[in-house]
């Protein structure tokens, strides 16, 4: 059910730079924590530095994860009930229905996210002296992205595009 091939060129670009942000992200935690326990089991020190770092990271790939697994349309979709139980036209209906809630759900999340950063922005971490809601910033901002792809999905869907049918053939 990957939407990217029908995205408008900025979409297709914020999707790649999502994707790239998550390689670069994934890649730096997995240096990150290497260094760390090499650090501590060669040295017997470690960077503490190192453990901030590292749950931002954490937390910024995860929340931008759902965003980019939104954009493949690759987030869990169990069907089967549903397509043995209702016929095309109200599986049309309840999936747009599904895709207003997920719409209001994501909306939700992104206010209720950007009040927790107005909360703790001027709180700092221990070690590195950043805001807090930096961390916390993670989820406003994934979800908006993933509100994005969710939305142009939703309107390709409404279009009638089928990737699934696509893909099948």
């Amino acid at each position: 059910m990957d939407f990217r091939p029908h995205y408008p060129p900025g979409l297709r670009l914020l999707s790649h730079a999502t994707d790239a942000s998550l390689a670069i992200g994934g890649l730096a935690i997995l240096i990150l924590v290497f260094t760390n326990v090499t650090l501590r089991g060669a040295a017997g020190f470690d960077l503490a530095w190192s453990l901030e770092v590292t749950a931002f990271l954490l937390l910024w790939t995860t929340f931008l994860g759902c965003a980019a697994a939104t954009a493949r349309g690759a987030h869990m979709r169990v069907t089967e009930i549903v397509d043995s139980l209702l016929s095309p036209k109200r599986k049309w209906r309840l999936e747009h229905l599904v895709n207003v809630l997920i719409i209001v759900l994501l909306a939700t999340l992104i206010i209720s996210g950007t009040r927790i950063v107005g909360h703790t922005w001027q709180q700092k971490t221990t070690v590195l002296y950043w805001p807090v809601g930096l961390l916390y910033a993670s989820m406003p901002v994934g979800m908006a992205l993933t509100l994005v792809f969710h939305m142009f999905n939703s309107w390709l869907t409404l279009r009638g595009l089928r990737p699934e049918a696509e893909a099948a053939s």
